[in-house]
């Protein structure tokens, strides 16, 4: 049986992301597309291959038999096509990266102009998420996130400031009104402007000197969605609405404006910046593979450590 290799990449497109839509963005195709691909690869196997409701899309037996097949046949052919990258003069292709917004923000604003004037034959797709994610079945090539969120079996690779640290910052009229906190335990008794991850999860906030570490269970009047809705949490902070626990890089700003001002900068924790991470049981991508000898000849430039 004859079958379009267009139609059976729509439907991997879809199974892998799970949706016509998140599977149009990761193909470059439209939605619709993607529909009619799929039910003209049905109608020509006689079976159906997805389970389609309002809020998802899921694989049937007959589709996750076929896609178990095709994923490591896919594999295989992107795998050829990418090399025969090595006989251009320069990379070309897709970069997929799955990174939190953060690091879009305060890491690749600086990295992304400078890897795409180097590289002008590569397209790089950033799809920022404050979730972890499986990177493989998201349909990226790499992802970015802090070292505690690694999985053991990636291979990682430094990428930005190496140490970034979290600042809480208030406006001079809320610290005015308000008092100015000498102690970690004192933000109980203040306004404190929180975010809470998608998963649900809300940090306590954390704080230390001299080997003495706290946790903070912050309340207040705001709690914004973490990545995504921070900017609002600041702008409330600007209003005087309460007391911000964020990046310092993402404040610096206002920090050096004066708009806000710090408060308890001596406890402020330091941590390891982030990292790219990818599989090592893939092929690398030649893409992929610029990216990783960029970012490596940015820290040897910038005299950060090399880790892989």
């Amino acid at each position: 049986m004859k079958v379009d290799l267009g139609d059976l990449n729509a439907f991997v497109a879809v199974a892998r992301a799970k949706g016509f839509r998140s599977g149009a963005r990761k193909s470059g195709n439209s939605a619709s597309a993607l529909s009619e691909a799929i039910r003209r690869l049905e109608a020509q196997l006689g079976v159906r291959l997805l389970h389609r409701t309002t809020r998802s899309v899921v694989p049937t037996e007959a589709g996750k038999s076929l896609l178990a097949r095709l994923d490591p046949v896919m594999v295989e052919m992107e795998a050829a096509l990418d090399a025969v990258n090595v006989f251009r003069e320069r990379p070309a292709g897709t970069l997929r990266l799955n990174v939190p917004v953060s690091v879009s923000r305060l890491v690749l604003a600086d990295i992304v102009p400078r890897f795409l004037a180097a590289y002008p034959d590569i397209v790089l797709e950033i799809f920022s998420d404050e979730n972890f994610v499986d990177i493989i079945e998201a349909g990226c090539d790499a992802g970015i996130r802090y070292d505690e969120r690694l999985e053991q079996d990636m291979i990682a690779v430094p990428i930005g400031p190496r140490i970034q640290r979290f600042a809480a910052a208030a406006s001079p009229a809320y610290l005015e009104q308000f008092g100015m906190p000498d102690h970690p335990r004192d933000l109980l008794g203040h306004a404190c402007l929180r975010m809470r991850f998608p998963s649900g999860a809300m940090p306590a906030w954390e704080f230390e000197r001299e080997g003495e570490r706290l946790q903070v269970e912050a309340t207040g009047p705001l709690i914004v969605e973490a990545g995504g809705a921070s900017d609002l949490a600041v702008d409330a902070a600007l209003a005087g609405s309460g007391i911000v626990f964020l990046f310092e890089d993402w404040l610096r700003p206002n920090l050096d404006s004066g708009a806000l001002l710090p408060v308890l900068e001596p406890w402020w924790v330091a941590f390891s910046g982030p990292f790219l991470y990818y599989s090592g049981r893939r092929l690398v991508p030649s893409p992929l593979r610029a990216f990783i000898d960029f970012i490596r000849a940015d820290n040897v430039t910038a005299g950060s450590p090399l880790v892989a």
